[in-house]
């Protein structure tokens, strides 16, 4: 597999696909996950865990991996509000031995129970219940505020199991309760949705936390220049951001991804769990470094029976799996995305070519007419995405292949977060983006910069300060405020009163201030 090399013929190409293809983090970025939704990752994060107030430089103790699918859900679309399909296994992965080979898995199964299945929505309730004038006959089922309310017509549960050195154990409840899924957020009157969301994330006994449901999606961009062939506002200057903008922490182009929802499941374990010898490591050790990557999959053969459950069978099929973000859509040619989703890490170097020679500099490079000078191709500045190298991975790692995993080194403390760079490693920040990512990192502005602007090859021929490390889309910060503990994600936004920013506004700050005004 080799790139073109008639540049005219890559420049006209690439403009003409790329508007499907750019930016979008893994928002239906490949044709078999724009036709299965459900199975659709959008985004894999993976950190040392942190909370508010957390003194620098402390012993890091767990590690939160959070996967998140189904991309831009509206909150308002009822009916059903179907979260997880209980036909996907969905599952994390970690390589701790640097073979691109998984040697620990989370696997997360769902099931689906109707409790209301005569009433029109999945989702009812209002205050203390709403009753037939005149009567004692309840109609309308009180607000919902636990998994256990009336009203809470469409309820999931899950099983967690993880899989290491062959033995496979399931992780349970320490009362012997299920696991819950956190409903969409459908409205004030139907549900306390910050009850069920606290009621939803577990901490257990032996140090694991889980949560799994509905939230604001986490990714922010602005997608509406990105998808018109990187059409970038003239507010940023068509993509280089002023210094005042860069520190900025808040927008000036509009997150599209504003006011829609994610289906997220996160996981929070002690590192132990994850090392090949279950100890803690410090950063300069090579065992501290671990990958990190999660997959989708279906059953080889579901006949569907509704109303009867489906019969599945013959195994299950891997329709997706992603690590770094970006990779498959911003770097993967479109013929090549569903071999990539449907492949293991471990032969990646098939996709080599795509990883260290990414087309989408050339793009840029042309669009601007050379304004923006990039590397000399093979690109090995970006080998520390792709295998196991410094700065992520203490020197004296074995590399491993070439690989898409998110690499992780789990003896570097988290930075506190009034600190923490959205910038991760660009912006001095050990802690962040690319090693691991956490929610807060700015991976488009990030990957711009490394992907593009060369700045891991800086200095070489024609590369500007102030032009190729001030790449971004204008978008900082996401439009709700993370949390500062497990499971860090925010709240979905609710359906009646969701909000989506429209091209032209500047954005939200993050959940502070007025909503939508700088």
């Amino acid at each position: 597999m080799q790139h073109p090399r008639d540049y005219l013929a890559v420049t006209l190409a690439l403009l003409m696909a790329a508007p499907a293809s750019i930016f979008a983090a893994n928002h239906r970025e490949a044709p078999i996950t724009a036709l299965d939704h459900k199975a659709d990752i959008t985004d894999v994060y993976a950190f040392v865990s942190y909370t508010a107030g957390q003194d620098p430089g402390t012993q890091p103790r767990k590690v939160t991996m959070i996967l998140c699918v189904d991309p831009l859900l509206e909150p308002a679309n009822g009916p059903t509000w179907f979260p997880f399909d209980p036909e996907i296994l969905y599952e994390i992965k970690v390589d701790n031995n640097h073979d691109a080979v998984e040697d620990v898995v989370f696997r997360f199964r769902f099931s689906t129970e109707q409790r209301l299945p005569g009433v029109f929505q999945s989702y009812v309730g209002s205050g203390s219940g709403a009753f037939a004038p005149g009567t004692t006959t309840l109609v309308v089922p009180p607000r919902i505020e636990s998994f256990d309310s009336a009203g809470l017509g469409l309820r999931q549960s899950y099983r967690v199991s993880v899989a290491r050195n062959g033995q496979e154990s399931e992780i349970v409840n320490g009362d012997g309760s299920p696991f819950f899924v956190v409903p969409a957020n459908v409205g004030p009157r139907t549900m306390d949705y910050p009850a069920l969301f606290e009621r939803g994330t577990y901490r257990l006994t032996n140090g694991v936390s889980l949560f799994a449901g509905t939230v604001d999606d986490p990714f922010w961009i602005d997608l509406g220049a990105a998808f018109d062939t990187a059409n970038l506002r003239a507010a940023v200057n068509g993509g280089v951001l002023t210094a005042e903008q860069d520190a900025a922490r808040q927008n000036v182009a509009s997150d599209t991804v504003s006011g829609y929802a994610v289906n997220a499941i996160a996981i929070e374990v002690p590192i132990e769990m994850l090392t090949r010898d279950g100890r803690l490591h410090a950063a300069g050790e090579p065992a501290a470094t671990i990958g990190v990557w999660a997959a989708t999959s279906r059953p080889r053969l579901t006949v569907r029976r509704s109303p009867l459950p489906a019969l599945s069978s013959e195994g299950y099929r891997q329709v997706q799996r992603m690590g770094n973000p970006l990779i498959n859509e911003l770097l993967v040619g479109s013929g090549f995305k569903d071999r990539f989703s449907m492949d293991q890490p471990r032969n990646d170097s098939q996709f080599s070519n795509f990883f260290l020679d990414p087309l989408i500099a050339r793009v840029l490079n042309a669009l601007t007419a050379g304004a923006v000078k990039i590397p000399a191709a093979p690109r090995l500045d970006l080998l520390p995405l792709v295998t196991y190298a410094p700065p992520i991975a203490a020197a004296g790692t074995p590399p491993g292949p070439v690989a898409d995993l998110l690499r992780l080194n789990t003896g570097v403390p988290a930075t506190p977060v009034g600190t923490a760079s959205r910038l991760g490693l660009l912006g001095g920040d050990p802690a962040g983006f690319p090693n691991g990512r956490r929610l807060l990192d700015d991976v488009v502005d990030i990957t711009l910069r490394a992907g593009v602007g060369g700045v891991l090859a800086a200095p070489f021929p024609g590369y500007t300060p102030g032009i190729n490390d001030r790449l971004g889309d204008g978008v900082n910060v996401n439009d709700a405020e993370y949390r500062t503990e497990f499971p860090y994600l925010a709240d979905a936004p609710d359906g009646r009163n969701r909000r989506h920013l429209d091209p032209g506004e500047p954005g939200c700050t993050a959940g502070r201030g007025n909503p939508c005004a700088n």
